[in-house]
């Protein structure tokens, strides 16, 4: 091609040069200030779509750990007051087999009945307070507590309505009040006496203790049972916040490598693109000196 000053094909090949590495100066920058490789779904469709997706098992996997820890909250609780019921029982039992012996008096009984009253009444107290954001599992009225225990569907098909995976602790009903199916309750709370105003004897004096004793081993055995119940649930939610804690970390490590740039190759070729940005300004300069000796040949 001859020369011409309308046509300067050098100026134009060193200004899409130029264009070229400025376009990618700008993307080495983006994804150092973001320290993202893939910020939009025009930088990868495909692995922007599937982090994308992954961010919101994560969201999911947040509120599964929230419910969870709810859930373990009203667990802990409820065991930390079924375990001091049990405390009270065992010296209920102690004052009931001391009231039991026939060789003390009527005033040590009688000092021996006050002190299992009012442990009777501190039972009382325990399940009341045992009471977590409204949920008290030691409490007959006191409800149930489920938690979320991971993002499955529990429905048959996918296609059916969302039905979370959940796990769920019963209420232990701990109340030493008369009620349907809690015989050994129901017989500490209106029996809860150590003393017969009828006996006479030392012998009959005695055998109301003595009876309570056998009660309280019944009402152990059923606290032993709750506590086992209790600390199974309290166990399966530690086991599940471990889980779900680890799972989190997998996933976010996961989007982490789709879509995190690597920073230490980054910086190196945002040095190599301002030394080619550089070059590339100086190519255009030259360039565009070119025409310039044309006017050479009309002096």
């Amino acid at each position: 091609m001859g020369m011409s000053v309308n046509t300067n094909v050098g100026a134009m090949a060193a200004l899409q040069a130029l264009n070229a590495t400025n376009k990618g100066l700008a993307t080495t920058q983006s994804r150092i200030n973001s320290g993202l490789n893939v910020t939009s779904t025009k930088d990868d469709s495909a692995s922007y779509t599937i982090a994308q997706n992954l961010r919101g098992d994560l969201g999911g996997l947040r509120a599964v750990t929230s419910s969870l820890n709810r859930a373990k909250s009203v667990t802990d609780v409820a065991v930390a007051g079924a375990e001091q019921i049990s405390d009270v029982v065992n010296q209920m039992k102690t004052l009931a087999k001391q009231s039991a012996d026939e060789g003390i008096s009527d005033e040590t009984r009688a000092a021996y009945n006050n002190d299992f009253k009012a442990l009777r009444d501190q039972i009382g107290t325990i399940v009341n307070s045992a009471e977590f954001n409204g949920t008290n599992l030691l409490k007959t009225s006191g409800g149930n507590v489920s938690a979320l225990q991971s993002l499955s569907n529990k429905s048959a098909t996918p296609t059916t309505t969302y039905v979370p995976d959940s796990l769920s602790v019963a209420n232990q009903a701990l109340d030493l009040v008369p009620a349907p199916g809690t015989p050994v309750a129901q017989t500490l709370y209106s029996d809860s006496d150590l003393i017969d105003p009828a006996a006479t004897t030392p012998t009959t004096k005695a055998a109301k203790s003595a009876a309570m004793v056998s009660t309280l081993d019944k009402l152990s055995k059923d606290l032993g049972t709750k506590l086992s119940t209790l600390g199974s649930a309290s166990r399966n939610i530690d086991n599940q916040l471990t889980f779900s804690s680890k799972l989190s970390d997998t996933i976010e490590s996961g989007i982490g490598n789709l879509v995190d740039a690597d920073l230490a190759k980054e910086s190196a070729k945002l040095q190599a693109l301002q030394v080619k940005q550089q070059l590339g300004v100086q190519a255009l300069s030259i360039a565009n000196q070119a025409p310039q000796t044309i006017t050479s040949l009309f002096q």
